[in-house]
């Protein structure tokens, strides 16, 4: 019942919201719409909004209107776990208004991704299952890192997904040329370093998981600890 509820909730709410914005076309209103019925309904499957504190609510508003976008993405990480090798983990999902796949979809091994309120992979090498300080580290990992990029998303919406692309593209690019210019034995290195460690977003993530400067991180362009 919370799944259909919050399935129809998420939509209806989408589509006031949306229905104002008259120079929207209408098939991305009924693709978004869409969308924010299927988070709710799989988040209402699955437990994940508290609904006895404030904050779990505007979680839930915020996820169908204003953080729709990359929300959007999270519905689409979830249909591709579900046919792919995953683990789903209730442990860390469940009234904490995310969720959380020990396995699953990445882009690269041992990183973590996340996409609106779904974090994929968060297990990494370890795990999330135990008390080893691997494991811990591991969860803290989910805890903040993650857990700053499911708040920017929600706190910046469309503004975050913009930007990070954005700068993903613009700086990935700059960085080419400048490995290829100054470093050219270690260029990949180089445009990992501009595009995705010197990224604001994830300079942000990291500092704040207590992280940085990163190991994979190219030390003469990542950002210094004071910038």
């Amino acid at each position: 019942m919370e799944a259909v509820a919050v399935g129809l909730a998420g939509a209806g709410l989408a589509w006031l919201c949306l229905a104002a914005l008259r120079w929207i076309p209408a098939p991305l209103v009924v693709a978004a719409v869409g969308a924010a019925g299927l988070n709710g309904a799989i988040s209402g499957a699955k437990g994940i909004y508290r609904w006895n504190r404030p904050h779990g609510w505007v979680c839930w508003g915020l996820d169908s209107t204003w953080g729709l976008i990359s929300v959007a993405g999270g519905v689409v990480l979830h249909l591709v776990n579900a046919v792919r090798p995953s683990s789903y983990f209730d442990g860390m999902s469940r009234r904490a208004n995310r969720h959380v796949y020990e396995e699953g979809f990445t882009f690269r091994s041992r990183f973590a991704i996340t996409f609106g309120n779904v974090v994929s992979a968060g297990g990494g090498e370890t795990g999330l299952r135990g008390e080893s300080p691997q494991v811990a580290r591991r969860r803290q990992l989910i805890d903040v890192h993650e857990g700053t990029h499911i708040f920017q998303n929600r706190a910046f919406g469309p503004l975050y997904v913009l930007g990070y692309g954005t700068w993903l593209v613009l700086a990935g690019a700059a960085g080419l040329v400048t490995g290829l210019a100054m470093d050219r034995g270690n260029w990949r290195s180089v445009v990992e370093t501009f595009a995705y460690y010197d990224n604001p977003f994830e300079y942000w993530a990291y500092r704040k998981d207590g992280y940085w400067p990163p190991r994979g991180a190219h030390p003469r362009f990542v950002w210094k600890a004071g910038s």
